[in-house]
């Protein structure tokens, strides 16, 4: 014990002061994850926790690159920090999930493209969505209004259900094809480089079928010993875990819904609307209910989070991407419940300009960071299979 305290003194007292460290050009927040992982490399007592402390034994110092990897690695279940003896009030102030938090959200923006918007989301994240949101279901509103269909009644009921009558269906076709487009583009070159940084080597069918297994199962929200995260009683709970996959196959099931309803309208020739009991309703029926539920648990729980869990700074954004995916579910599944009446008309504009901001937003909040974490669980699971040699850290 007393070697270990003497081990763990020494590193903190180079912590973000070693000249090795300083090489590296390291920010405050970066410079901070490079000095609790040299404690934590000193102490190993949460190795067995998360893929972050065996990672973090593959490396002798941290830069730049390897703080990016690591933050993007760790889920922030909170684990690690009730069960270290250095955590504070101890004068080390070890809390690594704090630390990784305040990283990734710069890597969001750092990675971003554009930058400035990366930048702008990450200041203003729930004022940004929330305008967004306002602002295009207004635009929306107001051009069905001076079309003359949101006021009349006769010609909905004449089209009862059909979206079309009010949008014709090239234009909802580019409308989202640009916008999705955009995401996919800005989302993809956000990775890349990312990805480009990190230099992981030679990806191998196993190793990208353990980083989809892992990611897909949110292996690492079982805490350290599967229990779950640790919340602010201090008690285990998976909860975050079953939130975040309500959330996630939620959307996936909304997508595929639409996925559908393209292949009928373009194979088949099946024009919508389409019927409650039909494929393309029900997956959006279902997934639209787990979008609700799993935004509505993950806001419960990030409003009741541990003080010293997560970044301050990044409420704006989470809350933001949350209160994008409840408006969109919500709008949705009114939109659906009051499809046959003449309040679809203003109901379809408000759910369309949701949806159109929440693709807008995606590559620039919390959606991002799932897409750089399943990146960082791929570099991971080549890690495992080709450790690196014990060297000083990777810029």
């Amino acid at each position: 014990m007393e070697q270990l305290e003497a081990l763990t003194r020494e590193a903190a007292a180079l912590g973000a002061n070693s000249p090795l460290v300083g090489l590296a050009s390291l920010s405050g927040s970066e410079a901070e994850v490079a000095r609790v992982m040299q404690i934590c490399n000193a102490c190993r007592y949460c190795e067995g926790y998360c893929a972050v402390f065996p990672a973090m034994t593959h490396r002798l110092e941290f830069g730049k690159n390897d703080v990016h990897f690591l933050a993007n690695l760790c889920h922030n279940c909170g684990a690690c920090l009730h069960a270290c003896q250095y955590a504070p009030p101890h004068e080390f102030a070890v809390n690594v999930p704090q630390a990784m938090a305040a990283v990734r959200v710069h890597t969001y923006s750092d990675y971003a493209w554009p930058t400035a918007l990366g930048a702008l989301y990450k200041r203003n994240g729930l004022t940004l969505a929330l305008a967004g949101a306002f602002g295009l279901a207004l635009f929306l509103l107001l051009t069905v209004q001076a079309v003359g269909t949101l006021s009349a009644g006769a010609k909905v009921s004449a089209n009862s259900g059909n979206f079309y009558a009010i949008f014709p269906h090239r234009m909802l076709v580019l409308m989202f094809g640009v916008t999705f487009v955009y995401a996919l583009v800005a989302l993809g070159v956000g990775v890349r480089r990312f990805w480009r940084d990190q230099a992981p080597g030679a990806v191998s069918g196993m190793a990208l079928g353990e980083a989809a297994h892992d990611a897909l199962t949110l292996r690492y929200l079982g805490g350290g010993h599967g229990q779950g995260c640790n919340e602010s009683d201090d008690a285990y709970t998976l909860l975050r875990r079953r939130f975040h996959h309500l959330t996630f196959y939620g959307f996936m099931l909304c997508f595929a819904g639409t996925c559908v309803a393209t292949l009928y309208h373009y194979a088949f020739g099946w024009q919508a609307p389409y019927d409650y009991t039909s494929l393309p309703v029900l997956l959006g029926t279902v997934g639209g209910l787990g979008l609700l539920v799993g935004p509505i648990g993950l806001l419960g729980l990030n409003l009741n989070r541990h003080p010293l869990h997560g970044d301050p700074s990044q409420k704006p954004m989470d809350r933001g991407f949350i209160a994008l995916l409840l408006l969109v579910s919500a709008s949705g599944l009114l939109l659906l419940a009051a499809r046959d009446t003449t309040a679809m008309s203003a109901l379809l504009a408000v759910h369309l300009g949701v949806v159109m901001a929440l693709f807008l937003t995606l590559p620039y909040g919390k959606f991002a960071h799932g897409i750089y974490r399943c990146a960082a669980l791929l570099k991971w699971a080549v890690e495992k299979r080709n450790p690196p040699k014990l060297q000083l850290g990777n810029d």
